[in-house]
């Protein structure tokens, strides 16, 4: 019997799962600007997949580097789910100029939706 395809898949669904709370962390403390790093490390992992002769290993490999290349687009959404309102904002980030460049909204004088869910939540929860 071959499990390679059970074990790839667990790999992959283990990936997925490790890397949705990397991308949100990433975001939270370093912003959209740290993609060079998932970049550097998909990369390192595509070519190790491709000097491994195990099957699993190189196809874990694979899917570990095409994980890192998947967090560049989902760092880039994160920020626009920062934006909305879904996630939190990190106040103490340094770079206030990437904070004022992801809030269109409140830069062009409209309403910021995001800050006015939070605030009826947080209402909410006071209640």
């Amino acid at each position: 019997m071959h499990l390679n395809g059970i074990i790839i898949a667990g790999v992959c669904f283990l990936a997925i799962g490790i890397f949705h709370p990397i991308v949100i962390k990433a975001e939270y403390y370093f912003s959209a600007s740290c993609w060079p790093v998932f970049l550097a490390a998909g990369l390192l992992f595509l070519a190790a997949s491709m000097q491994v002769e195990h099957v699993v290993a190189a196809s874990a490999l694979g899917v570990l580097g095409c994980s890192c290349l998947w967090s560049i687009l989902e760092l880039k959404e994160q920020e626009k789910r920062v934006e909305r309102g879904w996630f939190p904002e990190n106040p103490k980030r340094k770079d206030k100029k990437q904070n004022a460049a992801i809030k269109p909204a409140r830069a062009a004088g409209r309403p910021d939706r995001g800050a006015a869910l939070q605030q009826e939540r947080k209402d909410e929860l006071d209640k």
